[in-house]
């Protein structure tokens, strides 16, 4: 059975679509995002799976490669796109370590008519992007070895991509990266999955283990796996070794956990920023945030920031925030959230969290509520949508806070493209 998402920035996608049990995933661009990165008038390379021909120049539809082998091959300069036909399918993988500018980036982008091109195999990860200033648009990486989009380098973009039955649908190893207007559905497969030893993992939309990388305006579901040590596993967003990144304005889906947070010994995981998601599951278990304390074996991950996010996770083994091991407002700050659940609120120990503005529903907490934060029904207008009817408490409960808050210079503004002004509300809408 297939369920429509919302286009969360309308720039690019047009219509998008995700089918579970092996449905087709289908993103439509539009016309003048699918051009502009070809705009740099760079050369231009086509490949087909079916009509192609690897010993043509690659150079025209009626010319176009075969195989990814070419386009691996290739010598790429800044302002070359690469485009690959919808309803091609390749094995892969597609690697890409070019460099290009800021001004003339690399592209990668499909051409046609038809499903996202589409490129698969267990063999290797299916896109490894390696080099600077890349741009991969309209691509579907599904049922890879382990990672649909391997992003290493710099200043790469990846732009209404799709990524499905991967161990992780996107895995970010390099810094100042972005992945934007994407779907990641069904990244449900776990690469550790043995009983004992506390190891199992795997289920992830979205594996940050790099620095200052953005996620942006992503519809992220199904993360979420059978797990030997943990009964289920998975995130929709994962962060280990992987400081100052941005998670913003993200759809999140019947996902195990939205975000967990660690860091290996010597490592770090800091300042990391979640800020106007809205998260939904109708699994049996489910969380929104998890982060560590110096006492436990991935900790201490510091400088954690929620702020403006609408959570709702009805089931009774549900947990909105864990914050153990040693919580402290250093490790955790929280402003301006809607978090309702069936079991418990939120959880701390030690100092506790920096707290407010909130507003909470669940059967238990243990935490002490922050200035401005209540218990109440925050009048969500229905399960899967989380603006805010008339008289909510959340309407006017949060802060006023500065632009550091939310990770940028720029005014914020919620998922609907409204701005933050006055008193806002809590939550990821402005009523």
């Amino acid at each position: 059975m297939c369920r429509g998402m919302e286009a969360t920035w309308a720039r690019w996608v047009s219509v998008l679509t995700a089918c579970a049990a092996g449905g087709l995933l289908v993103v439509t661009p539009s016309a003048t995002a699918v051009t502009g990165g070809a705009a740099a008038a760079g050369r231009v390379y086509y490949v087909d799976s079916r009509g192609g021909d690897d010993a043509a120049p690659g150079t025209s539809p009626a010319r176009a490669w075969r195989s990814l082998d070419n386009v691996n091959a290739a010598e790429l300069h800044p302002g070359d796109t690469v485009r690959l036909r919808r309803g091609s399918s390749w094995s892969g993988p597609l690697t890409l370590g070019a460099r290009g500018t800021a001004a003339r980036p690399v592209s990668v982008e499909p051409y046609g008519r038809g499903p996202a091109p589409k490129i698969s195999g267990t063999g290797a990860d299916c896109v490894v992007v390696s080099g600077s200033h890349l741009r991969v648009a309209g691509v579907r990486a599904s049922n890879c070895r382990w990672a649909g989009f391997e992003v290493g380098g710099s200043r790469n973009e990846l732009d209404g991509v799709l990524a499905d039955r991967n161990v992780t649908g996107v895995q970010i190893m390099g810094t100042h990266n972005v992945v934007r207007n994407s779907v990641l559905t069904r990244n449900d497969r776990m690469s550790v999955n043995d009983s004992g030893g506390d190891d199992d993992s795997g289920a992830f939309g979205v594996l940050l283990n790099g620095d200052d990388n953005l996620v942006v305006g992503n519809v992220i579901t199904g993360s979420y796996a059978s797990s030997h040590d943990y009964v289920t596993d998975g995130a929709a967003v994962e962060v280990f070794n992987g400081d100052r990144n941005r998670v913003i304005q993200n759809i999140a889906r019947d996902n195990e956990t939205f975000v967990e947070l660690g860091a290996e010994k010597g490592k770090t995981a800091t300042g990391n920023l979640f800020a106007g998601n809205v998260v939904t599951s109708s699994r049996r278990r489910g969380s929104f945030l998890v982060t560590r304390g110096p006492g436990h074996a991935v900790g201490p991950v510091r400088g954690t920031v929620a702020v403006q996010n609408s959570v709702y996770l009805p089931a009774r083994d549900t947990i909105g925030w864990s914050c153990h091991d040693g919580c402290s407002p250093a490790i955790l700050r929280m402003r301006n959230n809607i978090i309702v659940v069936g079991g418990q609120m939120g959880f701390e120990d030690g100092k506790g969290a920096d707290e407010g503005g909130s507003v909470y529903l669940g059967r238990s907490r243990r935490f002490k509520l922050g200035p401005r934060s209540v218990v109440a029904d925050p009048r969500f207008r229905g399960r899967d949508d989380l603006r805010l009817k008339a008289g909510s408490p959340a309407i006017g409960r949060g802060f006023r806070l500065g632009p550091s808050w939310y990770g940028g210079a720029e005014p914020f503004r919620d998922l609907a493209g409204h701005p933050l002004s006055g008193t806002p509300d809590a939550g990821a809408y402005q009523n």
